[in-house]
């Protein structure tokens, strides 16, 4: 069935009134707690490459995202204060050199009292006249875009709504499940390219056909990684020719709907049996830490469990030897699956507020033989996060653990044979319920054609 990701999708229309009244509530909590009348939102601007007059992608503020599904509007305002409708500046020059944004259409228009302008200089008018009660929330690198606002990103209104932002709306949990719909097909197209034997350079152009992205719109650099790359964590070379032999294949991708990501990966065998056995025993482990996930759960506890899981897949597939307890204290699996289990997901792949303990900003520190997890709250209802567990040759830390208690319990030959291979890794986008999970990334796959 046709995926209708536009802004005219009547679906996201009919949650798109509660998710304002939503971010209302937030940002009256932030401007009371900041003692400010006004929120003003800048979308941001293009940055010039150095010494050149060539602009880099136009990467867009997530809290104006959240207002708008405006991802390509730069040099653009929204203006909340409270009781009043949101004022949204809408920028949109006159320039023959470039596309300018059109009217504004769409589900979301009747929510703003929308000010077209044509120049920088007819922005100040639509600005609140008291600039002293104003807050700015955005990435200002010119301080005339200010328009004499003085008081930028306040650490207690930006805490407030970074915190709240880990618990999605409706609106926020259809658009995510339409990017996990839209990424699936991707990775379908992704994994046809790869069976007809295409380079990572081509099969990542299959990809971004799929989804109908440029590179600049996906929401992070694809990874496509073929036989031993996919050990390198954040491979993104793409490699023009395929190689001589095919073994496996590793793709971490995404796709947005409205400024929203998606975040999959799957890993696949060409043709060897064994490699295809390991892939499907990390399935089942990754299945069964997704069955964990549920309101009331501490992140942490997920992320050590998975470890614990993890040494009885090395085990089982006789690249080590000995009991879990024994493979994470002597730093085994680590080696084996050195970065996190996953991270908040939404506007931003790696979203807001993963570490925060509360609206104050206080934080919570990742386990001390953790330091690269990323999300370590206790996991409350509508959060959307990843699940992503992984198993990988990484030379670099199984050398490490040479004259090391460790060194006894890695069987060496096994990790030769894997080694061609790179690694797997497995990665579902997930929503918390209560007592319960929603798996979007699964549900997207069942329905992708």
């Amino acid at each position: 069935m046709y995926a209708d990701y536009s802004d005219k999708n009547p679906a996201l229309g009919a949650f798109y009134a509660r998710h304002i009244e939503t971010l209302a509530s937030r940002h009256d909590q932030a401007l009371s707690e900041a003692g400010a009348s006004h929120a003003v939102i800048y979308s941001g601007n293009p940055k010039l490459a150095f010494l050149d007059d060539h602009h880099s992608p136009f990467k867009p503020n997530p809290h104006f995202v959240s207002w708008a599904p405006l991802t390509n509007l730069p040099f653009s305002y929204i203006v909340y204060t409270p009781g009043e409708k949101p004022r949204l500046i809408y920028y949109q020059p006159h320039d023959y050199w470039h596309v300018v944004p059109g009217a504004p259409d769409g589900y979301w228009t009747a929510h703003f009292d929308i000010r077209i302008v044509h120049s920088i200089d007819e922005i100040a008018a639509h600005m609140p006249t008291d600039r002293e009660k104003c807050i700015i929330i955005g990435e200002i690198g010119d301080k005339s875009l200010t328009f004499g606002i003085e008081r930028i990103n306040p650490t207690t209104a930006i805490n407030i709504l970074h915190y709240a932002r880990g618990i999605k709306t409706p609106y926020e949990i259809e658009v995510l499940r339409l990017s996990s719909r839209r990424g699936a097909s991707g990775h379908r197209a992704a994994e046809a390219a790869f069976r007809d034997g295409a380079s990572e350079f081509d099969i990542h152009h299959a990809y971004c056909k799929a989804v109908s992205h440029t590179d600049p719109e996906l929401p992070y650099s694809n990874i496509v990684a073929l036989n031993q790359h996919a050990a390198i964590l954040h491979y993104t070379h793409l490699d023009r020719h395929a190689p001589d032999t095919f073994r496996s294949f590793l793709i971490d991708a995404g796709a947005q709907v409205h400024g929203y990501a998606s975040d999959i990966t799957r890993t696949y065998s060409y043709q060897d049996e064994r490699f295809k056995a390991l892939i499907e025993r990390m399935d089942s482990m990754q299945m069964a830490i997704v069955d964990k996930v549920q309101a009331g759960v501490d992140y942490r506890d997920l992320h050590v469990d998975n470890h614990r899981m993890l040494a009885e897949v090395l085990v089982e597939s006789e690249l080590a030897s000995g009991d879990p307890d024994t493979l994470l204290e002597t730093g085994v699996t680590s080696a084996f699956f050195p970065h996190g289990l996953g991270h908040l997901l939404g506007i931003q792949v790696h979203d807001v507020g993963g570490f925060m303990e509360s609206a104050s900003g206080a934080t919570i520190d990742p386990p001390s033989d953790h330091p690269h997890l990323r999300l370590t709250r206790v996991l409350k209802e509508d959060m959307v996060l990843t699940i992503e567990p992984g198993l990988y040759v990484i030379d670099m830390l199984l050398e490490n653990l040479r004259g090391t208690a460790a060194e006894q319990h890695v069987n060496w030959k096994t990790v030769d044979w894997l080694r061609p291979f790179g690694g797997i890794r497995i990665e579902d986008n997930v929503r918390v319920l209560t007592n319960d999970r929603q798996n979007l990334t699964r549900d997207a796959f069942a329905s992708a054609t």
